[in-house]
């Protein structure tokens, strides 16, 4: 299935890319989400006409994801969790318990956004945590986990 790209995608293109995709990725992500649009004749000449304001949408995108990104990295966070001696949280945090703490921060994040590498955080002490803002902006965030008895 050949589809054009309405916006940068990773691993995938940039804007007005035309690319060949599995048929199920393109019926049930890309078309449904507005991403990608299917690549006829019809529809490269309305996306040619579309092309400035897709770029200049992207372009603003871009730049409140920067700013979200410093307003992030300003941040300090510590999470207090039960946990045992050996400091092994009795249970887990996630990226909800992550995304309800920023906010508490003062910032604002999507549970999409937060990428957990090794998944839920289940020990005390530092973490890193990669916020994804946008396909050309992630932050590394430290989060500090302690332990309650």
């Amino acid at each position: 299935m050949n589809v054009i790209l309405l916006e940068k995608i990773d691993n995938l293109g940039t804007i007005g890319d035309t690319v060949k995709v599995k048929p199920g990725y393109g019926r049930n992500y890309l078309l449904p989400q507005g991403k990608a649009t299917l690549a006829t004749k019809e529809n490269l000449a309305r996306f040619e006409s579309m092309r400035a304001e897709l770029e200049r949408k992207s372009e603003d995108e871009l730049i409140s994801a920067k700013a979200r990104a410093e307003q992030i990295q300003a941040l300090d966070l510590t999470l207090s969790a039960k946990a045992g001696s050996e400091g092994k949280l009795f249970g887990s945090i996630g990226t909800f318990d992550l995304v309800e703490a920023i906010a508490a921060a003062g910032a604002q994040v999507e549970r999409s956004e937060v990428r957990l590498a090794d998944g839920p955080l289940r020990t005390t002490g530092e973490h890193e945590v990669e916020i994804h803002l946008h396909s050309d902006v992630s932050v590394q965030l430290t989060v500090t986990v302690v332990g309650l008895e």
